[in-house]
């Protein structure tokens, strides 16, 4: 960031904030959310993350062209271009993955895209939308304080309401999951509520690998009632902060946890607590553990 005389400006640390994947952290297991929001160690994302990104990049760039040409044949010519410019501007995200660009393994993972970009013209026809906003930043306070943060892919606004939409690259969830994608929906629904003034008219995820979708329609009541859920997990997330008390929750998910080494239930130690990270025009100071 640059000001006006092209002399390099402070960007001050932003407010610690809630965010669908930092909520599902802390719910899942506390220490994680620690490692990810406080910490703040690095992950190698996988193959799969990347892929999801690309994928999400392509769509995105899709809604550039003018309505007509919103074709599969042009969403499968995107794939090369935005992979290159993937490369370019986010090594730290495809570094590792492949060997180079003669590695074989890469021309079938990029041909593993199609299909996800196939199933999404199956489920609408982009000619028949124009969105109001492509990968748009939600960020609003609630009334007790809680900042709530995160992007949504798309947003629209027509005849039949405003609605979001959001890409998911795996498939669509079992039950269990269904609950934590329905948190997700409720979050941004609540998002757009306060940072509007209006309740969207409906929510829609979209499932590339399967074709499957999951909708919400939410009504304002229902947004009023889990404006206290999240109040009550920003409160157990502030404790954890205020002592560093952010235990382990053991699971299957450990298997894929690129923290696990730290982690005290597998044996491991982790870093000394740094504090809960406070903007320096907060009110409140920083509490280290003891």
């Amino acid at each position: 960031m640059t000001d006006g005389d092209g002399d390099a400006a402070v960007q001050e640390p932003r407010r610690p904030a809630l965010s669908p994947s930092r909520a599902g952290d802390f719910k899942m297991c506390p220490l994680l959310y620690r490692f990810r929001a406080i910490d703040k160690l690095p992950e190698r994302p996988g193959r799969a993350q990347v892929r999801g990104t690309l994928v999400h990049t392509v769509l995105e760039r899709l809604f550039d062209l003018p309505a007509p040409q919103r074709s599969p044949a042009a969403a499968a010519a995107l794939v090369e271009p935005v992979w290159q410019e993937l490369i370019a501007t986010l090594p730290e995200l495809v570094d590792g993955l492949f060997a180079g660009s003669d590695d074989p393994e890469l021309a079938e993972w990029l041909a593993s895209v199609a299909p996800l970009l196939a199933t999404y013209f199956r489920l609408e026809d982009p000619r028949d939308v124009e969105p109001v906003a492509r990968e748009l930043l939600l960020e609003t306070e609630l009334e007790s304080g809680v900042v709530l943060r995160g992007y949504v892919d798309r947003l629209d606004e027509g005849p039949a309401g405003l609605r979001v939409i959001d890409y998911k690259t795996g498939a669509a969830p079992r039950p269990i999951g269904e609950l934590r994608a329905l948190f997700q929906l409720k979050f941004y629904a609540l998002a757009l509520l306060q940072d509007r003034g209006v309740v969207p008219d409906e929510l829609r995820l979209y499932y590339l690998a399967d074709g499957e979708t999951l909708t919400y329609r939410p009504d304002e009541p229902e947004l009023r009632r889990f404006t206290r859920i999240l109040d009550a997990l920003w409160v157990a997330i502030r404790e954890a902060g205020r002592t560093g008390d952010f235990r382990p929750s053991p699971s299957r998910m450990c298997d894929y946890c690129d923290h696990r080494a730290l982690c005290p239930a597998w044996g491991g130690t982790p870093p000394p607590y740094p504090g809960w990270p406070v903007a320096p025009d907060a009110d409140e100071p920083v509490i280290l553990a003891s």
